[in-house]
């Protein structure tokens, strides 16, 4: 039926593979004895100076003794805390300006509000004056222009200051909860289930529930998509390959972000992550059977002979050895948890993708009970959207970013990722990916990915970012009675992100296959990347490692980053002031809890401020 060509010889890599991450990381886990170079540890940033391990520091654990001096004299170190170079690129009014919204964003009332406040504004002002009070302050914070030629200014400017740029068309409907609720349960629900309510072997976590059908409660700074229509979702691969076309005439190396909830029904999302998890799921069992339970998911692995055994005494009749090896004698007698997703790899019909395994039968079988011919051309057409925004991206010289979506859209969205990148990754990163950092399964989606990649050979191309879900993650969890996805407190994220990144500089140290994106505001957790970039020895211009902030936030991590030669990019919302206005209401309740948390930002606009003031540069500039 389906087999996995399993290889000896990927099987002996492997186990290399991870000898030598052993070494890796016993090398650059080696503490520091010098004090007068030594950094305080904080969030996992470690030490800088003389080893402990002579011999064993630097680049893949292998730079011999003497070598040391050399390896300290090439690091680079940046400096958050020169206002002047932060804001090089601004002149005094912008650094008035972001004080002025980022103090706004801090009162309770205005954000609660937001929404209610602007249309007042919009009644007392009219909209064209409106439109323009909004560029002079919110929409001029953080948003770049209304089309692409109205962006080029700003991007060439960021640019010769060493940022460049990820573009993001931020325009999203303004519809109401309503219809945002209806157009959810319409869209969610297939033909199968509306004719036979309950009868499906459906998990209430990958069913639509109406009082969470509007997926906007509870997000910050994220766009959100509602299916109306093929149609539409034809209009927004148009407005995706508009994006990606004006970041390769604006760049070289620009990115361009993409969701993927807005290129097809999200039906097909929920219905695939729910096999996908099945699968995986029922892998995790079989390994406890085999007495391994608690280990690393790729640390896992599955005796065939003794699956064959476990499978037929519980009166399961299939061939499962014959699952996995197509003809018995090439089969290295195991398996691993990438061995068994490859099952649902070759289905000739996109609606056989939505098999589970049946234990008591020992055979595959429908998630649903039929689908209409119309649900699969939806779900082709979907992956045909994918397909073409990638050759576009390929064709433009631009990298796609598909934005992370919540847990019971994430499966499916990373498996049809992971595809167009072993598709489109071959020779260069063009597909990125994206791990939410904030869930409890992060490690094991990077790790097993990674592995993946090297196996195949491609290149593995991932952005990192703690997450943008997690009040609405966590209260769907608790109302419709499943495990919470998320880590139980910012600092366990804090953590999984480290581990996660860490893995990743890793083998990118090992591999110059892999690459990643610091998706981040938190200085710690750049600075603890930089630490880790001088003990691996990668320099920024081998462009293995990049790093990302939101347009008008952290400038001061930005922009000298860029000055120091590092890969900095800014995500860049667009579009015009009336149809951005839902992003801008999310950016500020971001940003609220961001000003209340950290008041490093102003202080530094204020420094700044003074400084010019005092040194008669009130009137300054940029020039570029």
């Amino acid at each position: 039926m389906f087999y996995v060509k399993t290889v000896p010889a990927l099987k002996r890599a492997r186990a290399d593979i991870h000898f030598k991450r052993l070494v890796l990381n016993r090398a650059v886990r080696c503490t520091v004895t010098s004090s007068s170079t030594a950094q305080t540890e904080h969030d996992g940033v470690r030490s800088r100076g003389g080893s402990e391990c002579p011999g064993l520091s630097g680049r893949g654990g292998r730079r011999r003794e003497g070598t040391a001096a050399a390896a300290a004299a090439n690091e680079i170190s940046v400096d958050f805390e020169q206002t002047r170079e932060a804001y090089k690129s601004k002149d005094s009014l912008e650094l008035l300006r972001s004080l002025v919204v980022f103090k706004l964003c801090s009162y309770d009332f205005l954000v609660d509000k937001n929404k209610e406040v602007m249309d007042l504004a919009k009644k007392i002002l009219g909209q064209k004056t409106f439109d323009q009070f909004m560029k002079m302050t919110f929409y001029g914070q953080f948003v770049a222009g209304e089309d692409h030629n109205d962006i080029k200014p700003l991007i060439q400017k960021n640019h010769s200051y060493g940022v460049g740029s990820v573009l993001d068309y931020s325009v999203e409907e303004d519809i109401s909860q309503e219809e945002a609720e209806r157009k959810e349960m319409d869209s969610c629900v297939s033909a199968a289930e509306k004719e036979n309510i309950g009868k499906d072997n459906r998990e209430r976590k990958y069913q639509a529930h109406k009082q969470f059908s509007d997926r906007r409660g509870g997000v910050t700074g994220a766009r959100t998509y509602f299916y109306a229509d093929e149609a539409k979702c034809d209009q927004h691969m148009e407005t995706f390959i508009k994006c990606i076309k004006a970041s390769g005439g604006s760049s070289m190396d620009g990115f361009s972000a993409i969701k993927m909830t807005a290129l097809g029904r999200p039906q097909f999302l929920l219905q695939f992550s729910e096999v996908l998890v099945k699968w995986r799921r029922f892998f995790t069992f079989l390994a406890s059977q085999q007495g391994k339970d608690g280990l690393e998911a790729l640390e896992q692995r599955l005796e065939l002979t003794q699956l064959q055994e476990f499978m037929t005494k519980l009166g399961a009749n299939g061939d499962f050895y014959g699952w996995f090896t197509g003809r018995k004698e090439d089969s290295t007698g195991c398996i691993d948890m990438l061995d068994w997703n490859s099952l649902i790899d070759d289905r000739t019909k996109i609606s056989d993708l939505l098999v589970v395994p049946n234990v008591e039968l020992g055979k595959l079988e429908p998630l649903l009970g039929k689908f209409t011919v119309e649900e699969d051309q939806q779900m082709k057409r979907m992956l045909q959207r994918v397909d073409i925004l990638a050759k576009h991206a390929l064709e433009s010289g631009v990298r796609l970013m598909v934005d992370a979506e919540q847990t019971y859209f994430q499966p499916a969205i990373s498996r049809l990722t992971l595809e167009m990148q072993r598709t489109y990754n071959g020779e260069k990163p063009v597909i990125f990916n994206t791990y939410q950092c904030y869930l409890k399964e992060a490690y094991d989606n990077v790790t097993m990915d990674v592995e993946l990649s090297r196996r195949e050979g491609w290149h593995f191309a991932a952005k990192l970012v703690r997450g943008a879900y997690m009040y609405q993650e966590r209260e769907r969890a608790k109302e419709i009675g499943y495990e919470d996805p998320i880590n139980p407190d910012y600092e366990s994220t804090n953590r999984m992100y480290h581990r996660c990144l860490d893995y990743v500089l890793d083998e990118i140290a090992l591999n110059r296959k892999a690459n990643i994106m610091v998706a981040s505001h938190n200085e710690d957790t750049v600075k603890h990347t930089l630490t880790r970039m001088n003990e691996l020895g990668l320099i920024p211009t081998e462009n293995k490692v990049y790093f990302g902030q939101l347009l008008g936030m952290c400038d001061q991590i930005s922009f000298p980053l860029g000055q120091a030669g590092f890969p900095v990019y800014k995500y860049v919302p667009y579009g015009p002031v009336n149809e951005v206005m839902p992003y801008l209401s999310r950016r500020a309740q971001e940003n609220r809890g961001f000003m209340k948390g950290a008041q490093k930002e102003r202080e530094l606009l204020w420094k700044e401020l003074k400084r010019r003031l005092a040194s008669g540069e009130l009137l300054y500039k940029p020039v570029y």
